[in-house]
């Protein structure tokens, strides 16, 4: 299941990104791919330590802590620090499926995996983040600020940038739940809960239905 998330930076703070990023030390791309991903991926990264990729990661986590819409879509256990990427004329990600667990001293479990944009869509040709799962192919390009958050098991690319750049900064989310049908299932009751308070308000209906999704979230959530 695919789920955008809207608004995660403001155009101030995309544009002070940009700013940082464009004077930042990019690298192959393929320092920190997995022995399949290397031989599919052609972009350049920034350095996982450079001082750019700390900062801005740590504030883009700072950012997610504090949106809704990420905390009900992904549950986040732990999330991996962001990393960033940018595609030029005649690069790409071929097909491929992310780690099952990143990190070093501190690992995670890869559930879901997030994309958020830093470019704006007519600042490039091509780019589009595709994947493909048990309901079909999605190709997603979104403004910059916004995020898609997709599971980390779904077969996905990055189609060739023919103009232009594509900025991004990627990362993972060990879930407090693993499986991607159960989040599907709490993100579809909870957003139906939230509607119906917007329309007719609180309700002994309403707390009963918040009950449940807790009892199922306390069910299937690890630790």
């Amino acid at each position: 299941m695919l789920v955008p998330i809207e608004n995660v930076l403001s155009r101030d703070e995309v544009a002070e990104f940009r700013r940082r990023l464009d004077a930042a030390p990019w690298g192959d791309g393929r320092a920190t791919a997995g022995h399949q991903s290397a031989q599919v991926k052609r972009n350049r990264q920034l350095p996982e330590h450079c001082v750019e990729a700390l900062e801005l990661g740590a504030a883009i986590v700072e950012k997610l802590e504090r949106h809704p819409a990420f905390v009900t879509a992904a549950l986040p256990h732990k999330v991996f620090p962001p990393l960033f990427n940018r595609y030029e004329p005649g690069m790409d990600f071929g097909s491929h499926v992310d780690n099952a667990i990143r990190g070093g001293a501190e690992r995670i479990r890869t559930d879901v995996s997030a994309t958020l944009y830093l470019s704006e869509p007519d600042e490039y040709d091509g780019g589009e983040l595709v994947v493909e799962d048990l309901y079909g192919t999605h190709a997603v390009k979104l403004p910059a600020g916004h995020l898609v958050l997709y599971p980390a098991s779904s077969l996905h690319r990055v189609t060739p940038v023919t103009r232009g750049a594509r900025v991004a900064a990627f990362f993972w989310v060990q879930s407090l739940v693993r499986d991607a049908g159960q989040r599907r299932l709490l993100l579809e009751l909870d957003l139906a809960i939230q509607g119906l308070r917007r329309r007719h308000g609180e309700s002994s209906e309403l707390v009963a239905l918040s009950g449940c999704y807790h009892n199922l979230l306390r069910r299937w959530a690890e630790l």
